[in-house]
């Protein structure tokens, strides 16, 4: 299964990139599973800021919302300026 992520404000900031597109193991079913998968791979502030939140496929969706191939999904801040 692949994915695509997306980071926001200080999250694209802090990662240098705004996105990239990751092939999930089998286990990596829900939203906190893959923060659990992209925190071990070394984007510790995933797991570090305060109030993260989350989308998939544009809508706003919580630790335990499932993800399937070809998902879009982003992280960003409470806030985000534009």
């Amino acid at each position: 299964m692949s994915v695509r992520v997306l980071y926001f404000a200080g999250l694209r900031e802090a990662f240098g990139c705004a996105g990239e597109t990751i092939d999930l193991p089998a286990e990596v079913a829900t939203v906190a599973a893959l923060r659990d998968l992209l925190v071990g791979q070394g984007r510790e502030k995933l797991a570090s800021a305060k109030n993260l939140r989350c989308a998939v496929n544009q809508e706003m969706a919580g630790p335990e919302v499932a993800i399937k191939d070809g998902d879009e999904v982003a992280f960003f801040p409470p806030v985000t300026g534009g």
